[in-house]
């Protein structure tokens, strides 16, 4: 059987940065301006009045210092606080697609491959732009590339369950050679004006290729195994869909058409699945905790993160075991953990193991065991 490998990966990053700092003086200003209109019904107790935040809430909260994003000026902006992007005629690339060639081009440029070489896209992400055609298919074109293409959305888990449906593609034939791609715009679903949320997410796109070991044309890892699960939580949700105009109220500016979370319940039941998942995944391949040379965990937030590793490992990780990247890009839904794995994989040397792992809505994990070669 065919043994795949993650031969190159890609990261493309916005220009546009937000502090806390930044965030914090935008979200004060609407929130005040907010409580301004609505003084009588606070009184009244009609209202709940917004409370301030601060660049201290946020870093202690998430471990969040920046994101970067598609768009800062509608962010910022008090009377907007969501992007402002460019709508596009049916003729262009569309944002997705944009964003999904950078970072395409800097995966295949690290293989010495050309998209026409590529017979597989996966477009896994959490929101896509539109419904069809789908944005791999796009993607397909744009890169001159052939065999097939499709989208997938298994929220902040896309990326590992695209690389396990490309690997085993890869291992049964009927692809050659892969592009997993993950272009997040999460600024776009984030609830700009909500305290509790307002600076989880950021935007990027990352991509790796995937093809057989045995073509690699350089260093490259390994796939030895990839397990995913899933179960049914309401915790992280959000309502949004083509079925809105159908309801009553459908086209109201209504809270649960952006990203919500139950964060406590999250915290407190996602994380010991994810941890007895790894611990499970690294007991079926004979791979003890210690043989690990690296971590690369979604990138939810950092305490989350903290207590996955000291599980795992049954130890707090050593400096450089658990990369995290977060703090420079907030949450970027299932690109995370590829960041972490695409800037902090070059100094593995051949032998070395390592695991990336991404969790989130459904509630859901995947995880991609890895060896450098």
């Amino acid at each position: 059987m065919v043994q795949p490998a993650i031969t190159g990966s890609g990261v493309f990053t916005p220009a546009d940065v937000i502090s806390n700092e930044e965030l914090v003086e935008a979200f004060n200003a609407y929130a005040e301006r907010f409580n301004a209109a609505h003084a009588e019904a606070i009184a009244e107790g009609e209202v709940e009045a917004k409370g301030l935040s601060s660049p201290e809430f946020i870093h202690n909260a998430s471990g969040i210092e920046r994101r970067h994003v598609m768009d800062k000026s509608g962010v910022l902006d008090p009377e907007v606080m969501h992007p402002l992007l460019r709508q596009r005629s049916d003729d262009e690339p569309g944002i997705m697609a944009e964003m999904a060639l950078d970072a395409c081009g800097k995966a295949l440029a690290q293989t010495g491959r050309e998209g026409a070489e590529i017979d597989l896209i996966i477009c896994a992400a959490s929101n896509h732009e539109r419904p069809y055609p789908a944005i791999a298919i796009e993607i397909q074109e744009l890169l001159g590339a052939g065999g097939f293409a499709f989208d997938m959305n298994v929220a902040c888990s896309s990326a590992t369950f695209g690389i396990q449906a490309a690997a085993d593609m890869i291992r049964a034939g009927s692809a050659r050679r892969a592009l997993v791609v993950n272009p997040e715009i999460c600024s776009g679903h984030l609830e700009w004006r909500d305290r509790d949320c307002h600076f989880i997410f950021g935007d990027v796109c990352t991509a790796v290729v995937i093809e057989a070991a045995e073509e690699a044309q350089g260093a490259h890892f390994l796939i030895h195994s990839t397990r995913c699960a899933t179960k049914f939580s309401n915790n992280i949700r959000n309502n949004n869909g083509f079925l809105r105009r159908t309801r009553p109220d459908g086209v109201a500016d209504r809270r649960d058409m952006q990203f919500m979370q139950e964060g406590r319940k999250v915290f407190k039941e996602v994380l010991p699945m994810v941890s007895a998942h790894i611990l499970g995944h690294l007991e079926g391949d004979g791979v003890k905790a210690d043989d690990l040379r690296r971590l690369w965990l979604h990138q939810a937030n950092k305490t989350m993160n903290d207590f996955i590793g000291r599980k795992v490992m049954g130890r707090v990780p050593e400096a450089g075991e658990q990369p995290n990247i977060l703090q420079d890009y907030a949450n970027t839904s299932s690109a995370g953990s590829i960041i972490a794995f695409s800037k902090y994989s070059d100094d593995l040397v051949p032998g070395d193991k390592g695991l990336i792992c991404s969790f989130g809505a459904g509630y859901s994990v995947g995880s991609v065991l890895v060896e450098r070669a």
